[in-house]
């Protein structure tokens, strides 16, 4: 029995027209996926599977999971594809993809490492990334195939899960997948298929864990162990998030996914645990997530240090997956709260202006010596962000039985259909520089629904008019404005939301953050880069006695909000928006500065 709340509206059916997000697709488009493409070309991503199809000589080159890296760039190019049909790059798509089934074996096997590398050794170290590399190329397959109905891959993907099944289950195998992906691209899969075979293997693959079947180098190595991979409890008895980041990402998108199909309620109980976890103890402004490069995740609450956080941009990403999910689950705004908060932030810092350019670990301070890269030797990060982009629509609008609710402000117009009645929103903005946000509602005939727009949680003050007249009495339900009434074509809203300079201080447990603050506009949080502020760099604090002037800068790193900190000595200090920093000349970087207070 499913449970969700509300249904997602695909970004297939959502229209970006905004400036800001529109030309980060297009620089997606035009630079990102090509840089993907050749990087997998050139460092043997690709050539692996021609390899291991028997048509090209030689050994395995790179790591054992890089046959992940290329299905997200399929997976990202999908998108892209959906957005905006391109025959070259669907040419080049259908040539890798031909690789990929040519390397499939007869059994349904497909892991070009273990072809190659260990083809004796398969299935038997729950750390190798096998099952990892299925779900990323399951994913891939129901993308290229809702993109162009092409289903070559998408046959792949069904006999790779199928084989899975043949040597993993009830009365087969034990199995704890080591890093979790495979559990959310299986439900996906269901959805695609109709096939629920598909959905009681993710949920017998997420109920293995927590039992003591976990084998491989993960749970041998010192001070890792099952807490790393999620393996120390089964997942309903879950309530601290623990261990590498990422994988915990994907597994409570998982969880949210089965809760939402199967009405499972001890699931969604342990979600509720796990996110005040992350978001209330273990989250930081930009809402990174993952304190240190250990183990590229998780140490104790409230341990967050600035220069040495990891903050993984595929882990960022990874917390729009599951807040998306919760959000659906749930239809409360703050997880469409933190969404926001990693799409400005903590996600689009992951990338360069110009598209080309990589982080890793995404600090909130730095002496200057940390950079984006081209590629990296593990190279999940630059494909996360190219299937992410692309599918940003995504996050915009979701619909109950009864209403249609905003979750994200961005120009676009989206196409519903609620009830069977076809609505067309657009919504026209400057958003996130601007506050004000124009709605249009389009129906082929008058009809009753609900509309809810989400109030974001850094918003204080917000005005609301429909059809010009000023409505001080709205309804607020789960942190949404919500609006009841019979639409008309035509009808309009105005949205004005203030969008003050705001100094924020971290929680008093935060002892790396003691004495400090930061600057947040709207969504936007803002770092102090010694490029902006030279000699000053050193001296820069802010206090309840400075004074903000925010200027939107056309010209400077494709337009932003530059902030001008007014000090009452005199001195000024500028603050560029977190997700923009070094995309000009190096050097140092804090989000945190001192609080000078009287």
């Amino acid at each position: 029995m499913k449970s969700k709340k509300l249904s997602e509206v695909p970004f297939t059916n959502v229209k970006v027209q905004d400036k800001f997000w529109g030309g980060r697709m297009k620089t997606h488009r035009d630079v990102t996926i090509d840089a993907c493409i050749r990087e997998c070309e050139e460092t043997g991503r690709i050539s692996n599977f021609a390899k291991a199809a028997g048509i090209k000589e030689g050994k395995f080159e790179g790591i054992y999971f890089n046959d992940s890296d290329v299905y997200k760039v399929l997976e990202g190019i999908a998108y892209s594809l959906a957005n905006c049909r391109d025959a070259k790059l669907e040419k080049k798509t259908d040539e890798i993809i031909d690789l990929i089934a040519a390397a499939q074996q007869s059994d349904g096997y497909l892991d070009t490492y273990f072809i190659l590398a260990e083809p004796d050794k398969k299935w038997t170290d729950m750390e190798k990334h096998e099952d990892y590399c299925a779900g990323h190329l399951i994913e891939a397959g129901i993308a290229y195939y809702k993109a162009t109905k092409k289903d070559k891959l998408l046959k792949v993907a069904c006999n790779v899960a199928n084989h899975m099944m043949s040597v993993l289950g009830p009365g087969k195998k034990h199995w704890v997948v080591g890093h979790e992906e495979p559990e959310l691209a299986l439900i996906k899969l269901y959805r695609e298929t109709g096939n629920e075979k598909y959905l009681e293997f993710s949920k017998w693959l997420l109920e293995e864990r927590g039992h003591g079947y976990g084998k491989g180098a993960i749970w041998d190595k010192k001070g890792w162990g099952p807490s790393y991979c999620q393996d120390d409890k089964p997942v309903k008895d879950l309530s601290h998030v623990s261990g590498h980041a990422v994988r915990a990402m994907y597994l409570y998108t998982a969880m949210a996914d089965m809760a939402g199909e199967t009405g499972d309620g001890e699931y969604a109980e342990a979600l509720d645990r796990l996110w005040d976890s992350v978001v209330l103890r273990n989250m930081y402004i930009t809402g990174g997530i993952g304190s240190t490069k250990s183990n590229e995740g998780f140490t104790e609450d409230y341990d967050l240090p600035n220069e040495t956080a990891y903050c993984e941009t595929c882990a960022s990403v990874g917390m729009v997956y599951w807040n998306h999910r919760m959000n659906l689950l749930s239809g409360q705004s703050k997880y469409a709260d933190i969404v926001e908060r990693e799409m400005y932030n903590g996600a689009l810092s992951g990338v360069s202006l110009s598209g080309d350019m990589f982080f890793y670990e995404n600090p909130l301070a730095t002496d200057g010596s940390h950079h984006r890269q081209k590629w990296y030797g593990c190279s999940c990060c630059p494909t996360q962000i190219a299937r992410f982009i692309p599918s940003i629509g995504n996050y915009v609008y979701a619909v109950s039985e009864s209403g249609i609710w905003i979750n994200q402000y961005f120009s676009n117009t989206g196409d519903i259909t609620l009830d069977g009645k076809k609505v067309k929103i657009e919504q026209k903005t400057r958003y996130p520089w601007d506050g004000d946000v124009h709605i249009k509602i389009n129906v082929e005939k008058p009809c009753n629904f609900n509309l809810n727009l989400r109030k974001p949680g850094w918003c204080g003050k917000f005005f609301l008019s429909v059809n010009g007249i000023s409505k001080k009495d709205a309804d607020m339900n789960n942190g949404y404005i919500a609006i009841e009434r019979t639409w008309s074509n035509g009808d309009f809203i105005d949205l004005h939301m203030d969008m003050p300079v705001q100094i924020v201080h971290a929680d008093k447990r935060v002892r790396a953050d003691a004495g400090l603050v930061c600057l947040m506009r709207g969504p936007i949080v803002y770092c102090f880069e010694e490029t902006d502020n030279l000699k000053l760099y050193d001296k820069i604090f802010v206090s309840s006695e400075s004074r903000f002037k925010a200027e939107y800068m056309p010209d400077l790193l494709d337009g932003i909000c530059r902030i001008t900190v007014l000090g009452d000595n005199g001195m000024e200090f500028l603050a560029v928006p977190y997700y923009s920093w070094d995309n000009r000349e190096p050097g140092k970087m804090k989000v945190w500065v001192p609080e000078n207070i009287r």
